[in-house]
């Protein structure tokens, strides 16, 4: 049983769709994320492309010192190129494509990591394969959950704001009141006598 009440209205629940302001600075960071993963991964598929590779062979083509087919090398360009979107779109989108790619990439790898040595491996995966869905899952999700989920966010954070508005909303009273209040006048805007 529950030993608290919880009140409507009393927290107001975050989504992770909260709007940055366009112009805020971890949009560069998503953006940059997405576009060197979106970069390597454009790479990879279109020299696996050039070399011409079976679209389903599993005969151990390598490029870039990973196992590649045709199938991965058309999806690592498809991939790609929807990160070099949200690059361009950058903000929220950004961050959360990068999220979910990120946990697709890490799920990935487990899948492929199962289907090694078996006949169900059509995208030609070996344990080097793996490793790299692994590294970009986590760099991916690491790169669009930057400055979204930590317990030590910054207060000009617009996702701390959104988290604790009566508290944002006091900090931002207290900064506008705060040089008004406590200024001192100009020397020579007091009447005579009154300056020290």
């Amino acid at each position: 049983m529950a030993t608290h009440v919880l009140h409507p209205g009393s927290r107001r629940r975050i989504s992770l769709d909260e709007h940055l302001p366009v112009d805020h600075k971890l949009s560069k960071v998503y953006r940059i994320g997405a576009g060197l993963t979106g970069l390597v991964l454009l790479a990879f598929g279109i020299l696996g492309l050039i070399d011409k590779i079976g679209f389903f062979d599993t005969g151990g083509d390598e490029v870039l010192g990973l196992n590649t087919n045709g199938a991965l090398s058309v999806l690592s360009i498809c991939v790609g190129l929807l990160l070099f979107v949200g690059m361009v779109i950058g903000g929220n989108f950004a961050s959360t494509l990068n999220m979910v790619l990120g946990i697709a990439f890490i799920l990935s790898g487990f899948v492929n990591m199962a289907l090694l040595e078996t006949d169900f491996n059509f995208l030609a995966f070996e344990i080097q394969n793996v490793l790299f869905s692994f590294v970009v899952g986590v760099m991916l999700m690491f790169f669009g959950m930057y400055g979204r989920v930590s317990a030590t966010l910054p207060h000009d954070n617009p996702y701390w704001k959104a988290r604790h508005p009566e508290q944002a909303a006091r900090e931002q009273r207290a900064r506008v009141r705060g040089p008004v209040a406590g200024a001192r006048p100009a020397k020579g805007s007091l009447p005579e006598g009154t300056e020290d």
